[in-house]
């Protein structure tokens, strides 16, 4: 038994893919299901072909006998679906993969649609088919994408009957191929391109009838992942009324046919027209009616007789007031007197009370310099000068106490 390899003591390649080789021996005959992506008959006794996973972006070379792949009742055909009984091979002197065919079975119509019902179970159970992620179509978009094959009836149907419903369209279409082997890669890319284009509102995947085999590129498992992932809605077109493909399920729109397709994704010009000229009449006939309510509420509020004749308010309002004048003159005048007589007998009262009043009798009030009353002789000195106020006015007079007096 060989050493296990280290840095100090590798393997040579040889060994390795000797190893390899004994390996992939190990591993026996397996059924592999796929397509034909290339046949090749080279001499008399070998045919290479290339198997494909419609699934996958991957591919396998295989081998077989001429008797295996010309067995009668078998139809080797690039594009073929075929169930192969192999044995995995290392070639080692160039390091490559293969399959050596001991039998080859075509896989039949039943074959063909018990797989398309597994991969619809699986993305049905990813989400992909859910409503919640359908996207609404926008209204008569300006640039329509179109995927179909060049010339087709698909590609007229879409074009011609658009135009004629809604004459302002343009359209970005990409040719691709709609059956094969190629088909789905093909349709994938175009989707990708006009998805990219930001002028593309929405895009439809045409193709006319034909059957099952001829339209299973439409159930390619990559094909529905694409049309799920596209930003820009997408309508699906694809064979007949009757018809259903996998792409169906994932198209947030489903036409029964390209036909059908135009008339989803744009409006009818005439249609739409009509349903402007109703919605202008209703709009009229509204305003109208509205203006005649208006006119026959103002109507009715110019004929009330507040309106109509507005000076009777004031002509009955002006003996009132004429009322009300009188009537605070005579309180306002009463008032007045009232305040006169008060203002006489405050006057005489203040009469009566004044010194003045007093000194008109005879009286006299005697004063010291700094203004104080004198009201008794001994309060002065001799020879001090006071002021006496009489009625006629003030004089100055001077303490005389000779002979006792002042």
């Amino acid at each position: 038994m060989t050493a296990p390899p280290t840095p100090d003591a590798p393997w040579p390649v040889r060994t390795v893919a000797r190893k390899v080789a004994e390996w992939i021996g190990r591993l026996g005959e397996v059924w592999v299901e796929g397509q034909v992506a290339q046949i090749s008959r080279r001499g008399a006794a070998t045919v290479f072909l290339t198997l494909r996973d419609p699934a996958a972006d991957l591919s396998v070379p295989v081998t077989c006998a001429r008797d295996v792949a010309d067995r009668p009742g078998l139809e080797l055909a690039e594009g073929a679906r075929v169930v192969v009984r192999a044995r995995p091979d290392y070639y080692v002197a160039r390091g490559s993969f293969s399959l050596r065919a001991t039998e080859i079975r075509a896989v039949g119509l039943g074959e063909l649609l018990a797989r398309i019902e597994r991969i619809r179970r699986l993305l049905a159970a990813e989400g992909l088919f859910d409503a919640a992620r359908k996207k609404p179509l926008p209204f008569a978009p300006a640039v329509v994408g179109v995927v179909t094959g060049r010339d087709s009836a698909a590609e007229r149907d879409v074009l011609v009957t658009a135009r004629r419903r809604w004459p302002a369209v343009r359209f970005a279409v990409h040719h691709s191929l709609v059956q094969g082997a190629s088909a789905a890669a093909s349709v994938i890319d175009g989707l990708r391109r006009l998805d990219a284009d930001p002028e593309v509102e929405v895009i439809v995947v045409a193709r006319g009838g034909g059957s099952v085999e001829d339209l299973l590129p439409f159930s390619d498992e990559g094909l529905v992942r694409a049309i799920a992932a596209c930003r820009t809605p997408v309508v699906t077109a694809v064979g007949h009324e009757t018809d259903t493909t996998l792409v169906d399920h994932a198209a947030d729109v489903r036409a029964a046919t390209p036909t059908d397709a135009a008339h989803r994704v744009v409006p009818e010009i005439g249609e739409q027209q009509r349903l402007v000229d109703g919605l202008r009449a209703r709009a009229r006939h509204l305003l109208a009616a509205r203006l005649e309510q208006q006119e026959r509420w103002l109507d009715g509020v110019r004929s009330r007789p507040v309106l109509a004749d507005p000076q009777r308010l004031l002509h009955g309002r002006a003996d009132d007031v004429e009322q009300l004048r009188s009537r605070a003159r005579r309180t306002l005048v009463h008032r007045v007197e009232g305040a006169e007589r008060d203002l006489e007998h405050a006057r005489a009262r203040v009469a009566a009370l004044s010194p003045a009043a007093t000194l008109q009798r005879g009286y006299a009030v005697v004063q010291r310099a700094d203004g104080a009353l004198v009201r008794d002789p001994a309060e002065v000195a001799d020879a001090e000068r006071l002021s006496v106020r009489v009625a006629g006015g003030r004089m100055a007079v001077r303490v005389d106490r000779e002979d006792g007096a002042s």
